[in-house]
């Protein structure tokens, strides 16, 4: 039986929700309907962190709290968790994150103080110790005009000393009951012509899209939100994959690294730590704590952007990508990418897992060119994947990002390098060909001549460090 209501935990309350249109954020429903107005809207984005409120969802029979921004997230993709707002920390006193913010003057306008306390609150209920390293982590996803952040900082050092337990830790048990008591059963939600399905299973999730049309899937929303906060559109017709266990994995088998498409970037982190340092690394510059903790690189690919950041890189590593549809098919993803946005999914299909093969010989090197260090779209990422031999190039992998209509492989300079010396005459050499390899267009984030000169320089860096044996730096600008 298919349920037409939502079922969520707002603060202490359980919530049952069907009668919202189906493109409602969870931040317009929490101001405008709740009237919970201390969650701010700045960007509409998910770039300022104003709009920084918890979600927690049961993980292994234990609950995990999740920093997200909710001006792009969709109001049903509630289901079966909890949200805490900024209004539900303090009980008879202010919570620990709360008094310390106080104490050390943490706040001045005020607008961004309640969603840099919710990512305090984060890192305090998953007891990050607040190091310099780790405060610039968690807190990278919120802005402030006002502070300069060194009393923040200091109020998120100190926190700990106003207590390590909250009420929170109390009421655990009852929130647990309540989240195994929403009924794992498919929800589907119809607002007049707009539709949002919630599958409960793969085979259901796979039943309905073979018989449904002009839909669009959504997991964390970081991309697809802002057609609707942004650019103002309707999406009539959504299904929501991010409550999906059967998409949400990380395992290792036969040498390949398998991720379901659903898999929170945050979760696949630490395994990519020990197999590719330098994959693991970008992701901090990919996006922020509350990004990381929805966004998924199924739905990288799915939107096939050119500057999605992760593509290159897995086009380097020619990893596999099981798609899934009446019948299931594996394609590389060198196959996937067709044109701006198009790829060879065909119609009912979706992405159910990405396998990355575990290449221990070979040499992993990514590098992020941006405006702002921090949660910013690329002007030109390119990943290098280097086996070497007694200095001899015996395979190389180059792909960018932000250079064509598609992620693309600089495929005549690889050719070019394979069966070389590893060294800086052929590797400068190898310039002239980016410029067959690509021709890049100007637009806001970089020009054309400033992108052909990067994607040259690059090359340079990138041996100086595999000779120097040194870790690399995404850089900025």
């Amino acid at each position: 039986m298919i349920k037409n209501e939502i079922q969520f935990i707002l603060n202490d309350r359980l919530t049952k929700v069907n009668n919202f249109d189906t493109n409602t954020t969870v931040l317009n429903y929490l101001r405008e309907s709740k009237k919970l107005i201390g969650t701010k809207e700045g960007c509409a984005s998910g770039d300022c962190g104003a709009c920084t409120s918890i979600v927690v969802e049961l993980e292994d029979n234990k609950l995990n709290y999740k920093s997200i921004n909710t001006c792009i997230m969709l109001l049903y993709s509630l289901h079966g968790k909890q949200l805490i707002t900024v209004e539900h920390l303090a009980n008879d006193k202010l919570h620990p994150v709360q008094q310390s913010m106080v104490d050390n003057h943490g706040s001045q306008c005020g607008f961004c103080t309640p969603g840099f306390v919710m990512s305090m609150f984060g890192m305090y209920k998953n007891k990050i110790q607040p190091t310099n390293n780790n405060i610039d982590e968690y807190l990278a996803g919120n802005l402030c005009r006002c502070t300069g952040y060194n009393s923040i900082k200091k109020a998120t050092k100190k926190m700990y000393s106003y207590g390590k337990k909250d009420k929170f830790t109390s009421d655990e048990k009852k929130i647990t009951k309540i989240l195994k008591s929403i009924q794992k059963k498919d929800v589907l939600i119809s607002n007049e012509s707009n539709k949002f399905y919630i599958p409960s299973n793969l085979k259901n999730l796979i039943n309905y899209t073979i018989k449904s049309s002009n839909f669009e899937f959504v997991s964390g929303g970081t991309d697809l939100a802002l057609e609707i906060t942004k650019k103002n559109k309707t999406i009539n017709s959504l299904i929501y994959l991010g409550n999906s266990k059967d998409l949400n994995y990380v395992n290792i088998k036969n040498n390949y690294l398998n991720i379901g498409s659903s898999t929170p970037i945050n979760k696949l982190i630490p395994v990519l730590k020990k197999y590719y340092p330098s994959f693991a690394s970008m992701f901090y510059r990919y996006g922020s704590t509350q990004i990381r903790n929805v966004a998924t690189i199924g739905g990288n690919l799915g939107s096939a952007s050119p500057i999605g950041d992760t593509l290159p890189i897995l086009l380097v590593l020619n990893a596999k990508l099981v798609l899934q549809g009446k019948k299931q098919r594996i394609i590389n993803t060198n196959n996937y990418f067709k044109s701006y946005r198009k790829t060879s999914l065909q119609s009912n299909e979706f992405i159910k897992e990405i396998q990355i093969p575990i290449l221990k010989k070979h040499i992993l090197k990514c590098y992020k060119i941006s405006k702002r260090h921090d949660d910013d779209i690329s002007s030109v990422f390119v990943a290098y994947l280097l086996n070497l031999q007694k200095n001899l190039i015996i395979d190389i992998q180059i792909a960018f990002g932000g250079m064509a209509a598609i992620p693309k492989v600089a495929s005549k300079t690889q050719k070019f390098l394979k069966d070389k010396e590893f060294n800086l005459s052929n590797l400068n050499k190898s310039r002239k060909f980016i410029e067959d390899d690509f021709k890049p267009l100007t637009d806001m984030r970089a020009s054309k001549q400033y992108r052909k000169l990067v994607s040259k320089n690059l090359i340079e860096r990138f041996f100086i460090e595999v000779k120097t044996n040194k870790s690399h730096t995404i850089e900025s600008i």
